[in-house]
C-alpha cells in the first residue's frame, strides 16, 4: 500500500494531514512537507479508528500514558478505566504494556475504549511462553498481530545488537538495562548466540510496517536507569544505530519515532536531546521523563516532569508520563490521572519556549493572567489544566471574590482599586 509518508512525498494532502494542520493551527502543506521529510509523524494504522495527531517539528509537545497488566495483577476493567482516565485528562496517546492475562483481549478492549492513537510493545507478547522459547518468527508474528488489530505505533528495540551488548559488558553501569524490551532482547541474543532479529531482518520489519502504515517507535533499550549511568557509551552507540535505522525507514516510506533516556541530570539533558536529534536526522524524539534524580520514589511524576520540560525546551517532541507509582508498583487510576496532568504541565511549559508553538501556548497563559487580574474565577477554571482540582481547592475559601490566602489583603484587588481597572 501507499503510506501516509509516501503520499506526502507525492504532494498529496490527506484528510489526516488536514486534521493535524487544523489542530496545530498551521497550513496543511507545511504538515505535508514535514511528514514527507520524516520530521513529523502521524501514527495512523490503516486498521485504526483513532483520531490523527502530529508529533514532531512545529507540533505542540504530545504526551503518552502507559497502562497495562502485569503477570502479578490482571484486571482488564481497571486497565480500560486507566485508559479512559488518561484520555480524559489529556493524554494524546495510550500505550498498552500488558504482560499478564489474555493479551489479545486486553488490547482489543483498550483499542475499543479510546479515540486516541494506541501503541504497544509486541515483544512482550512474543515472549509469553518464556524468553528462552521465543523464536524470531514469534517476534515478527507478534508485530503483525498488533498491526492487524489496529495498533498505531509499536516500540521495537532494533538498536540493541550484539555489538552494543559487548559494549555494555565492558561498561561501569550500575543498572545494566532497565528497558524490559531491551532486557528481553539481550537475554534472547545471549541464549541463542544470534543477532537481534529486529536488527538483522530490519528490512522485513519495514515491509510489514509499510503494509499497515504502522509507525515504528525505535526503542531505547540502552537507556540509563539511574543518574550514574547517564550519557555513557552504550547509550550513544544506540543513538548512532537508531539514526541509521531511521534513514532506512524513511527511504522505505515508513514513519519513525526515536525513544530516549531515562534518568539524566538536568545539565546533561540538552546534550542527550541535541545528540539524538543530530544523529537521527531530526526524527521526532520520545522520552520517558527524563527523571532528574533517583531519590524521589513516590514523586517520580514530578522528577520526570522537571526533566520533560527541559528536554522539550531542547527539542523533545513526545513525553511519556511517569506516575507516582514509578519504580514502586502497578499504577492505579488515580496515579494515571496525576501522572497525565503533571506531564501535560511539563509539555505546556516546554511549548512556551518552542518556535512555531510558543505563540499559542503563551496566548493560553495570557488568558489565565487576564482572568486573575479580573478575579474571574470561572474563566480561571476554564483555562486551568486541571479545572476539577482548581475548583475543589478554591471551594475551601470562604471569600468568593478572592482566595483565602490573602482575603481582603489581596494585592490584585488593591491594585485594581489603585489603578482604577
Amino acid at each position: 500500500m501507499t503510506t501516509l509518508m509516501e503520499m506526502a512525498h507525492a504532494g498529496i494532502v490527506t484528510k489526516e494531514i488536514k486534521s493535524v494542520a487544523a489542530k496545530e493551527g498551521i497550513s496543511a502543506d507545511t504538515v505535508r512537507k514535514l511528514l514527507a521529510q520524516g520530521l513529523v509523524v502521524i501514527p495512523k494504522n490503516i486498521n485504526s479508528k483513532s483520531q490523527p495527531i502530529g508529533i514532531g517539528k512545529m507540533m505542540q509537545t504530545k504526551i503518552n500514558a502507559n497502562i497495562g497488566t502485569s503477570r502479578d495483577y490482571v484486571d482488564i476493567d481497571a486497565e480500560v478505566e486507566k485508559a479512559l482516565a488518561a484520555e480524559k485528562y489529556g493524554a494524546d496517546t495510550i500505550m498498552d504494556l500488558s504482560t499478564g492475562g489474555d493479551l489479545d483481549l486486553i488490547r482489543r478492549r483498550i483499542l475499543d475504549s479510546v479515540s486516541v492513537p494506541v501503541g504497544s510493545v509486541p515483544i512482550y507478547q512474543a515472549a509469553g511462553n518464556g524468553i528462552e522459547n521465543m523464536t524470531s518468527d514469534d517476534m515478527f508474528n507478534a508485530v503483525r498481530k498488533h498491526a492487524e488489530n489496529g495498533i498505531d505505533f509499536v516500540t521495537i528495540h532494533a538498536g540493541v545488537t550484539l555489538s552494543s551488548f559487548e559494549r555494555l559488558k565492558n561498561s561501569d553501569r550500575i543498572l545494566d538495562v532497565v528497558s524490559r524490551g531491551g532486557a528481553f532482547t539481550i537475554s534472547w541474543m545471549k541464549q541463542n548466540s544470534r543477532e537481534n532479529p529486529f536488527y538483522s531482518e530490519y528490512d522485513y520489519l519495514l515491509e510489514m510496517a509499510k503494509e499497515y502504515d504502522l509507525t515504528i517507535s525505535l526503542g531505547d533499550g540502552m537507556r540509563p536507569g539511574c543518574i550514574n549511568d547517564a550519557s555513557d557509551r552504550a547509550k550513544f552507540e544506540e543513538f548512532i544505530i537508531l539514526g541509521e535505522l531511521v534513514k532506512r525507514a524513511r527511504a522505505a516510506g515508513v514513519q519513525t519515532i526515536v525513544e530516549g533516556p531515562g534518568h539524566v541530570p538536568v545539565d546533561e539533558i540538552g546534550l542527550s536531546v541535541t545528540a539524538m536529534k543530530h544523529l537521527t536526522g531530526n526524527a521526532p524524539i520520545y522520552l520517558l521523563g527524563p527523571l532528574v534524580t533517583d531519590i524521589a520514589p513516590g514523586y517520580d511524576h514530578i522528577t520526570a516532569a522537571i526533566g520533560g520540560t527541559v528536554a522539550g525546551m531542547y527539542g523533545a517532541d513526545f513525553l511519556c508520563m511517569t506516575t507516582p507509582a514509578e519504580h514502586l508498583a502497578l499504577p492505579s487510576v488515580e496515579d494515571i490521572k496525576e501522572g497525565t496532568i503533571v506531564t501535560r504541565i511539563a509539555a505546556h511549559a516546554a511549548d512556551l519556549t518552542k518556535e512555531g508553538v510558543k505563540e499559542k501556548a503563551r496566548a493560553h497563559d495570557r488568558e489565565m493572567a487576564m482572568a486573575r487580574r479580573d478575579l474571574d474565577w470561572q474563566k480561571q477554571f476554564r483555562n486551568a489544566i486541571d479545572p476539577e482540582k482548581a475548583k475543589e481547592i478554591h471551594a475551601r475559601s470562604k471569600n468568593v471574590e478572592t482566595c483565602s490566602m490573602c482575603g481582603e489583603l489581596c494585592s490584585i484587588k488593591i491594585m485594581r482599586e489603585v489603578m482604577k481597572k
